[in-house]
């Protein structure tokens, strides 16, 4: 038996059983680690020696009565733009090369509170900024299922390490289908929750109106059980809303009978791979075999969302990266003549590409002269959005999309075009933009063996739906 190929409930059932301890399980994802990282490069920071000692003392707590929680000693990785104490937290960037956070985010305290153990930060595009994990200024993370190929991003490194088995499940963030994008690419369940649901304190901001933490897991019942960890209000964040604790678990049931799922078409069509169709449509019908309702419908958004997503996602980075000046903290020029020259060459040294692409765009669209051309309209639009899916709503329990037009691509075959990659996005970021909940499950895989995503979006705080929709997909596709 592979402890590493077990997901996070089997886990359980085998340290509740005591097949398995604590340190068995620790010490096997460690070894996959040393045995796999070389290729995948999924770690920014491994913490294996930490995790084997924090092990061996959960271990002998667990023997000795004093400790009984449920997910007590279950290995977990994070995306390293969550802050974490006395680790170091990058964000994959020269500018936070050497910075050690002095607190946590509220998602650590809460994974900490469970007595998880974090086997490290996991790699991602430079301040989340990219979709496929070649934008890191430290390493380009490789997809396990072919390492010539990107896993996705910016949670590149998070989905890499789930479907590498180095790491039973992860923590990512999602702004515009950073979770959903490489959870397809890399064939591991991804779920971006309702803005709202999951607090940012400690998130390093991205665009704040459309950040949001998620899980990356092996399968649908591990996601609503990291979901049900990290759920819930939190006062320090003012964008959390205070609703009902909820067990996710509970909402997998394995039945779709009557259940309404809307198929917009305009996903279906031009720049859309043909094997993705064609899986995506064998899905549909399974659906239909299982008792659900099935119906296309439009949904005018697709082609205004993209433009809409990336004028409020660089406007609000602009802003939000103007703290990483070389004064306060992270990269300092180590020459200089004047406090313009500081800013400047901090700024030119510290940030990589991309991130300056984003930030000359977003500086652009909020100064005086274009505010209300760009950005003001951009705000308008995505009212007109976030009405389109209300209508939608009102009709349907859940919208079926792939989760991207295609499956994963070639490293270097679209870093130096930039429009091409953002055109990757084109299914996740309308979810962003309306504050959605929205899963990507694999469905299938290609004739070269790359895994196909389908992405379920749900109405705002129904991730009971969209969870139960993708767990009754996965065990029709677990009869195969």
């Amino acid at each position: 038996m592979d402890i590493t190929e077990l997901t996070v409930h089997e886990l359980q059932e085998k340290i509740k059983s005591k097949e398995l301890t604590i340190t068995e399980i620790t010490k096997a994802y460690v070894e996959k680690i040393n045995e796999k990282e070389k290729d995948i490069e999924a770690f920014v920071t491994p913490l294996t020696e930490d995790a084997i000692s924090k092990a061996e003392e959960i271990q002998s707590k667990i023997e000795e009565g004093e400790l009984t929680g449920e997910l007590a000693g279950i290995p977990i990785g994070i995306k390293d733009n969550i802050c974490t104490k006395g680790i170091k937290t990058t964000c994959s960037s020269k500018m936070l090369e050497n910075f050690v956070s002095p607190y946590d985010a509220t998602v650590m305290e809460k994974i900490n509170n469970q007595n998880m153990i974090n086997l490290g930060k996991l790699n991602m595009d430079e301040f989340a900024m990219g979709g496929s994990t070649e934008y890191s200024y430290f390493k380009k993370t490789k997809n396990p299922h072919n390492i010539n190929k990107v896993p996705g991003g910016s949670s590149g490194g998070s989905a890499a390490a789930v479907a590498a088995n180095m790491v039973p499940w992860a923590l990512g963030s999602d702004t515009g289908g950073s979770i959903r994008q490489p959870a397809s690419f890399c064939g591991v369940v991804g779920l971006k929750p309702t803005y709202g649901l999951v607090s940012r304190y400690g998130l390093v901001a991205f665009a704040s109106s459309l950040d949001q933490i998620g899980p990356i897991t092996k399968d649908v019942r591990d996601c609503a059980m990291l979901l049900n960890i990290i759920a819930g209000h939190d006062e320090k964040d003012t964008t959390s809303e205070d609703m009902p604790k909820k067990d996710y678990t509970k909402a997998l049931k394995n039945d779709v009978k009557g259940l309404k799922i809307g198929v917009p078409k305009e996903f279906f069509g031009e720049g859309l791979n043909q094997e993705v169709k064609e899986t995506l449509e064998k899905a549909i019908q399974e659906y239909k075999e299982m008792g659900a309702e099935i119906e296309e419908f439009s949904l005018d958004i697709a082609q205004y969302s993209l433009a809409t997503y990336y004028i409020i996602a660089c406007a609000e980075a602009s802003s939000n990266l103007g703290r990483f000046d070389g004064i306060r903290y992270g990269y300092r020029t180590p020459e200089f003549k004047n406090l313009k020259e500081l800013y400047k060459k901090s700024r030119s040294e510290g940030f990589g590409d991309e991130v300056k692409r984003r930030i000359i765009l977003g500086t652009y669209v909020l100064s005086s002269g274009y505010y209300d051309a760009y950005y003001k309209k951009a705000q308008q639009v995505r009212t007109l959005v976030m009405n389109e899916f209300n209508k939608a709503f009102e009709k349907y329990d859940v919208i079926l999309t792939p989760t991207s037009p295609t499956v994963a691509f070639d490293i270097g075959s679209k870093s130096d075009n930039p429009l091409e990659m953002y055109l990757a996005d084109i299914c996740t970021v309308s979810v962003n933009i309306a504050g959605l909940p929205a899963i990507s499950i694999p469905v299938g895989k290609d004739k070269e063996g790359m895994p196909i995503g389908m992405q379920l979006i749900g109405n705002k705080f129904q991730e009971e739906t969209i969870l139960n929709a993708a767990y009754t997909i996965e065990m029709k596709q677990k009869e195969k």
